[in-house]
């Protein structure tokens, strides 16, 4: 398998199934495509990419596009990516999808920027962002005891990998957003998993 990604200091959509596909131990190999870089990105992408897009899979002669739609097929082909059970399955599922297609205001004020530290004030619509994460991940970990999402670790957590580094960043107080020290934890534990530790090392 190739994985097709972009510069790991910024983006948040490679970083998803790359966490997913380093976690299933599986050998890969990675293509690094230097985003930014206008004259050559778009088609050293279009090269790997039909949708001129990162992230890409490539195995056995077809290419798959999209975080979500990677990280489900890698599912197909490892055991242990999704939660067993399958009432936590659906929600892990639905949380991975909400982070997919949500929390717009979140990603446009707060890009991802591994390594920077800085001190923001949170607008109205980036607070309600993160007023509804911190609320999706204390209904879910009241139901898992943690210390991941669902309880061990899944696709659902690599989707808020890339948001606890925001929060990291841009030095954004969870509390003030009804947090009660356990999505600080959470936030905590994903900055601290092997695969993570991998890709910032990198960066």
């Amino acid at each position: 398998m190739e994985l097709v990604i972009g510069t790991k200091r910024w983006s948040t959509w490679s970083m998803r199934p790359w966490l997913v596909l380093k976690h299933t131990g599986a050998p890969f190999t990675e293509i690094l495509i230097q985003l930014r870089e206008v004259e050559t990105s778009t088609a050293e992408i279009r090269r790997h990419s039909p949708s001129g897009l990162v992230p890409a899979l490539k195995d056995g002669g077809v290419v798959i596009v999209d975080s979500l739609a990677i990280c489900e097929y890698l599912a197909e082909r490892f055991d242990g990516l999704w939660p067993a059970d399958p009432i936590d399955r659906a929600l892990a599922r639905a949380a991975a999808s909400e982070m997919h297609s949500g929390f717009s205001a979140l990603r446009r004020e707060c890009p991802m920027e591994l390594g920077l530290r800085t001190q923001q004030p949170m607008s109205p619509e980036v607070e309600r962002d993160v007023r509804r994460i911190v609320e999706l991940w204390l209904g879910l970990l009241d139901r898992s005891g943690g210390p991941f999402l669902l309880g061990g670790w899944s696709i659902a957590d690599a989707f808020f990998t890339p948001v606890a580094t925001r929060f990291e960043s841009y030095g954004i107080d969870l509390k003030i957003c009804g947090d009660d020290g356990r999505a600080q934890r959470y936030v905590e534990a994903l900055l601290q998993t092997p695969e993570y530790l991998a890709w910032l090392a990198e960066a």
